[in-house]
């Protein structure tokens, strides 16, 4: 049984969250980001899912709903479960395991030989078969999945300390002490046996978990423990076999703007990092039916283009244009993620002085973020500046130096940020 961690209120990536929860933030054009860990269970053979959301769920249970419906004669489900108000709890998830523990109950009752616990915002590709055969033979009471990375990188993620046996003898969330990166680093023995350049040498946790059922149940019982990697993990390696599961194929954690804009941005380059036209592991996500894009006399370069977009006289590069994007003649549109529209809008927007859905004609459009629906007007100019402090703007945001125009917002004619 697989179960996927919603997270909590997305705040690092406001204003993408503002209206929705982080699982249904939009990726790559037509993708919401819950459809990565769904379509890797599904392409394991995982057909029993759990995803746990409490903010802003109605649109990630609007898309679920649609989108993964197994057969009548299936066991498979993909089920959300939200927090709520019971006779026995009447507060919300307080951390990750908080979660799962509030919810064990219905986990329990579909009688699982292992419980697979996933995060709802990275964005990989595994077969999850590999680290459940790899948690059955070392007769592990937990397996965590880690990847080596840099010691730059290392602060940002818990990191593992292990033996000759991958057995995890130590874990510390977040070191920031020079002194305790330096007690964790991998030795180089180890790294070239695993054919790892010496500047990764430090083993990160990728929050994917493999509990026996008996021993979740366990490690939950102290409720004033909340959060997996900070507490635990390290607690449970005292008393549990505790074993690593090591992946070094590409792995990113969708956790602020910055590393969502990259990530998506590198879909689109000449060699993305994961390859979305894969057969044997496809990404799923809700069928929508809509007709092939619409171009003329447009000039494109490393883009991604979606379904059902209307494009003319445009130069579009490394670029994201989600589902029905609409792009004026002679703008140019780079490094720039398009989320689309749910919708084309009333044909008559114009006439009743609405600025229409889409980027206006004679538009500029660099480094930047368009949610769905927005309006921008003709002869707009957006332009990302390196290093701008972060800001609330008139239907505009600033993160991370990138500029978002939300969900829904409206950039008049002419207008300049």
């Amino acid at each position: 049984m697989a179960v996927i961690l919603g997270g909590g209120r997305g705040t690092r990536l406001y204003p993408l969250t503002q209206r929705r929860s982080k699982p249904a933030v939009p990726l790559a054009g037509k993708y919401r980001l819950v459809d990565i860990p769904i379509s890797n269970c599904i392409n394991s053979g995982l057909r029993k899912i759990y995803v746990l959301s409490q903010f802003q769920s109605a649109s990630l249970n609007r898309h679920v709903s649609r989108t993964y419906r197994f057969d009548f004669f299936s066991s498979g489900f993909v089920e959300i479960l939200a927090a709520e108000q019971t006779e026995t709890n009447i507060e919300w998830y307080q951390g990750t395991a908080d979660a799962v523990r509030k919810q064990l109950h219905h986990f329990l009752s579909r009688k699982p030989d292992g419980i697979l616990i996933l995060s709802g915002d990275q964005l990989y590709a595994m077969d999850f078969r590999e680290i459940i055969a790899a948690h059955r033979a070392s007769k592990a009471d937990i397996t965590v999945a880690a990847t080596p990375v840099l010691r730059g990188q290392a602060s940002s993620y818990g990191l593992l300390r292990t033996d000759s046996f991958d057995v995890v003898t130590g874990f510390v969330e977040k070191p920031r002490d020079p002194r305790v990166l330096d007690e964790l680093a991998l030795p180089p023995a180890t790294l070239r046996s695993r054919g790892i350049p010496e500047d990764r040498s430090y083993l990160a946790s990728m929050g994917i978990y493999v509990f026996n059922p008996d021993v979740l149940v366990r490690v939950l019982e102290d409720k004033g423990q909340l959060d997996f990697g900070k507490e635990i993990i390290p607690a449970a390696i005292e008393g549990n076999r505790v074993h690593s599961f090591f992946y070094d194929g590409y792995w990113e954690d969708i956790g602020t703007i910055r590393t969502f804009f990259a990530a998506n941005l590198d879909l689109a380059s000449k060699r993305p990092p994961l390859d979305l036209f894969s057969e044997k592991s496809p990404i799923f996500t809700r069928p929508r039916f809509l007709p092939g894009s619409s171009m003329q006399n447009v000039q494109f370069d490393q883009t991604i283009i979606c379904d059902g977009c209307r494009i003319e006289e445009a130069s579009i590069s490394r670029s994201i244009i989600g589902i029905r994007s609409i792009v004026g003649s002679g703008c140019r549109i780079s490094e720039t993620i398009m989320m689309g529209a749910d919708h084309y809008g009333p044909p008559d927007d114009e006439a009743r002085g609405l600025i229409p859905i889409g980027v206006g004609a004679g538009s500029i459009v660099e480094r930047a973020i368009i949610d769905k629906n927005a309006r921008i007007g003709e002869g707009v100019t957006i332009r990302s500046i390196e290093g701008r402090p972060d800001s609330d703007g008139d239907g505009f945001f600033v993160r991370d130096g990138i500029v978002i125009v939300p969900k829904d917002g409206v950039i008049p004619p002419g207008t300049v940020i």
